[in-house]
C-alpha cells in the first residue's frame, strides 16, 4: 500500500514545480487540475451537469469553452461553488481510482484545493508549497499574461496561504532564497519506506 502524499499551495506558489522534481525522482504524481480538465471534456455525467447549470454555450463542437465558463464563474461565488460541486467529486473519485492502482512506496496528489475540497482527509501527509504574495503575483501575471487584479481575485477565492501552510505537515519554501531541490530531496528521503525519521 503506497503512502499517499498531497502537495498544495496557493496559485503561483510552485506546486507543479515541486511535483515535477518528485516525478524526476521516480515518484508517481496525480495532477488534479489536469485531471479535472480531462473529466470536463470526457465524463458524460459531468458534461451534462455543466450544460444544465451553465447552458449549451459551455461546449463548442463537443469541447469545453473554458473562457466562456470562466466568464460565468469568475466573479460569481455561487456559480463557482456550483461548478466545484459538479467537478470536485468526479475528480476526487478519479484520483482515488488512480491511487488504488499505484504500487510505488509513496505517491503524490497535487491539488490547489486539497483542504477546500476535503480530499486531504484521505492522505497520509500534506506538503505545502509557500511563496510570498508579491512573487506569486509576478509569476502568475507572467505565466498567464493576465492583469494584477485578476490574479488577486483568483487568490482571494482560496484559503489564505498562511492558514493553509499551518494545516500542512511540511512546508517547502519556494521564495528564490532556499534551494527547492534540497528541500524536496530531504522530503523524498523522509518518505522512503524504513526512514528512521518517519513515525
Amino acid at each position: 500500500m503506497s503512502v499517499k502524499v498531497g502537495i498544495t499551495g496557493g496559485i503561483g506558489s510552485g506546486k507543479s514545480t515541486v511535483s515535477k522534481i518528485f516525478e524526476v525522482l521516480g515518484v508517481p504524481v496525480y495532477y488534479a487540475d489536469d485531471a479535472s480538465k480531462r473529466i470536463m471534456n470526457a465524463d458524460k455525467d459531468v458534461i451534462n451537469a455543466i450544460i444544465a447549470a451553465f447552458g449549451t454555450e459551455t461546449y463548442k463542437e463537443g469541447k469545453l469553452d473554458r473562457s466562456y465558463l470562466a466568464s460565468q464563474v469568475f466573479s460569481n461565488k455561487e456559480k463557482l461553488e456550483l461548478l466545484n460541486s459538479i467537478v470536485h467529486p468526479a475528480t476526487i473519485l478519479d484520483a482515488d481510482k488512480w491511487l488504488e492502482k499505484q504500487s510505488a512506496p509513496f505517491v503524490i496528489k497535487e491539488a490547489a484545493l486539497l483542504f477546500e475540497s476535503g480530499s486531504y482527509a484521505a492522505l497520509d501527509y500534506v506538503i505545502g508549497v509557500y511563496a510570498p504574495t508579491a512573487l506569486r503575483l509576478h509569476r502568475v501575471m507572467q505565466r498567464d499574461n493576465v492583469p494584477r487584479e485578476q490574479v488577486l481575485a483568483r487568490m482571494n477565492k482560496q484559503i489564505d496561504d498562511n492558514i493553509k501552510m499551518k494545516l500542512c505537515d511540511f512546508v517547502v519554501k519556494n521564495d528564490e532564497q532556499h534551494s527547492l531541490i534540497e528541500q524536496v530531496l530531504e522530503l523524498y528521503q523522509f518518505l522512503q519506506p524504513g526512514s528512521k525519521d518517519r513515525p
